[in-house]
């Protein structure tokens, strides 16, 4: 099935009466966390232009650290790993999403889960070989209110409803703007939306599921406010970056920021290819009523997990090891952390 932006009844996924309710397991590639925001047991950073750049971080003592791991190169390279969600890896084959459920303590025992998708649909004037991210409404594509988003580089945007049933479906959509081409879907549990960034975060799309409103597209622009005073050299610095925009919402306080991340490329390299190292974060608080979008260095308690696919933010008072009002970058090319109070933009 496919549509476009005017056609926005077809995209209303209602919700059966019974759910049935799924434990959190691990993440893989990134992750993101429902209901209680539990940490993940592990974390593979992949990227699918460079499959043999692998990295796994596990939980231990409530924080992450790296360490080598092997992983099964069929997936991340013949099968082509496109991203991860609430601990289900997504790879895609011959225009086919397949989501496998990752390693976890709790699942020894027992053979992991895969589920088959539909055959994605391309629409016209889009491609399907390369995709930004992945992520599910639910921690779980067997929940019976699933619905899994594929976020395609240009302006194809996918859902598939049911995924674990045999008339699973895809509803496909092109935004037509292109500063949601290379843009990141996210879930929010606290509005029931998809919710997509556009390039520079100025302007915000949501999809509500719920069919609460009569259109359930929306795009909403952000005004941004509290901005630092940057130096002549900051400004210019951060000018010659690559920055990226990501959403990540916290269950515990109902907040929503946006992070910017200015990344560098430095002179050392990774199997002949030059590493991208964090120069700076900013992070923005928003506001969805007034559509404002405000500079904080202060995100009380929380913690901010960064990554390329879901971020994720947990208080840093419910897991042991961890400092509050920080930001932990988890990436193929670094592992880091930043302290936004310690953030100096005037040098």
């Amino acid at each position: 099935m496919s549509l476009l932006l005017n056609q926005p009844s077809k995209l209303c996924f209602r919700k059966p009466v019974l759910v049935r309710s799924s434990p959190l397991h691990s993440d893989g590639f990134s992750f993101s966390s429902l209901g209680s925001q539990t940490l993940p047991y592990a974390i593979v950073c992949a990227d699918p232009c460079r499959p043999n750049l692998v990295t796994v971080v596990t939980r231990r003592e409530g924080d992450f650290s790296p360490f080598d791991r092997k992983m099964p190169m069929d997936l991340v390279e013949r099968m082509g790993m496109i991203g991860s969600s609430n601990g289900w890896t997504a790879a895609m084959h011959k225009g086919v999403v397949r989501l496998r459920e990752n390693p976890a303590p709790s699942l020894k025992g027992r053979d992991l889960k895969s589920i088959e998708l539909p055959p994605v649909v391309t629409l016209p004037l889009c491609q399907t070989q390369m995709v930004t991210n992945v992520a599910m409404s639910s921690s779980s594509p067997e929940d019976l209110d699933c619905v899994v988003a594929v976020k395609f580089f240009g302006p194809q945007l996918s859902f598939c409803r049911y995924p674990a049933r045999s008339d699973s479906e895809w509803i496909n959509m092109r935004i037509p703007n292109p500063s949601f081409f290379s843009s990141s879907v996210m879930f929010s549990k606290k509005d029931d939306m998809f919710r997509i960034l556009g390039s520079g975060g100025h302007l915000m799309g949501s999809w509500d599921l719920s069919c609460k409103h009569k259109n359930n597209h929306n795009f909403q622009r952000l005004r941004f406010k509290n901005i630092p005073k940057l130096t002549e050299t900051k400004r210019e610095l951060l000018d010659s970056c690559y920055v990226s925009e990501h959403l990540v919402e916290s269950r515990t306080t109902n907040e929503t920021f946006m992070v910017k991340w200015y990344k560098k490329t430095v002179a050392n390299t990774i199997h002949g290819i030059e590493r991208m190292e964090t120069e700076a974060l900013m992070v923005f608080k928003l506001d969805e009523e007034e559509g404002n979008a405000v500079y904080t260095q202060d995100i009380g308690d929380l913690v901010i997990f960064l990554t390329k696919s879901e971020p994720l933010c947990v208080p840093a008072s419910s897991f042991r090891d961890m400092r509050p009002n920080r930001v932990k970058i988890l990436d193929v090319d670094e592992t880091t952390i930043v302290n936004l109070a310690a953030q100096n933009w005037n040098c």
